[in-house]
């Protein structure tokens, strides 16, 4: 193969691999321990009554540790929520973890995930001390600062809408999709949804990169 050749993307590479099977495995455990594993590993709002009413019933309301702020991505509602997620993730970081390597990509996600989960808590945390305790669980603060990583560096390249069947340029897409999240974050809409978690997540990924590019110059 001549030297200035493209390299072939890898269909599966390393750490969405990875994370597609930890994520899956994760899910599995879910369904055979119940409520218990979401109690553990969820992220769960500071300043909560120790009694309150739950997704799982009235129960004492588990403590926040530092570890949710990691442990929460992995786990996910139902097998739609992880099937969008996943894809998602599998889709937009190919060539991302193909750009980057699989070390930076790593710590691009991981950074995304922990961003999602510190605006989550702060949002969570004020809704449960007027009595709205619930946890947040799911991948798509990391994914959707993989969303914002691939419209930055790959800002024309053409995606295909499902609904409405169009077309849209990459940068457009992002665009929108975070007006979107932050218009419904703001006003409630589809609720149950972590909007703020999803912003955190395109907040951090973005800073992270104007980061890189200006250590670069």
């Amino acid at each position: 193969m001549p030297p200035d050749a493209p390299r072939r993307l890898e269909a599966f590479p390393p750490l969405i691999s990875t994370l597609l099977v930890v994520n899956g495995l994760a899910f599995i455990a879910q369904q055979l321990l119940g409520p218990s594993l979401e109690i553990l590993f969820a992220l769960w709002p500071l300043g909560t009554p120790d009694y309150a009413m739950s997704p799982y019933g009235v129960q004492r309301v588990p403590d926040f540790e530092i570890w949710q702020l990691i442990s929460y991505s992995f786990l996910h509602g139902n097998t739609l929520h992880l099937f969008t997620n996943l894809f998602a993730l599998w889709m937009f970081g190919i060539q991302l973890e193909h750009v980057w390597g699989s070390r930076v990509f790593a710590l691009y996600y991981f950074v995304c995930v922990l961003g999602a989960g510190l605006v989550q808590l702060l949002v969570s945390s004020a809704g449960a001390a007027d009595g709205a305790v619930y946890p947040t669980i799911g991948a798509s603060g990391g994914v959707f600062g993989i969303l914002l990583a691939f419209g930055m560096l790959f800002p024309n390249q053409r995606i295909m809408l499902l609904i409405p069947p169009i077309p849209l340029k990459a940068k457009w897409f992002v665009i929108l999709y975070g007006l979107f999240e932050l218009w419904a974050g703001v006003t409630g809409t589809l609720s149950g949804v972590a909007h703020f978690a999803h912003l955190g997540g395109m907040l951090f990924g973005f800073l992270l990169i104007q980061y890189w590019r200006r250590r670069r110059a």
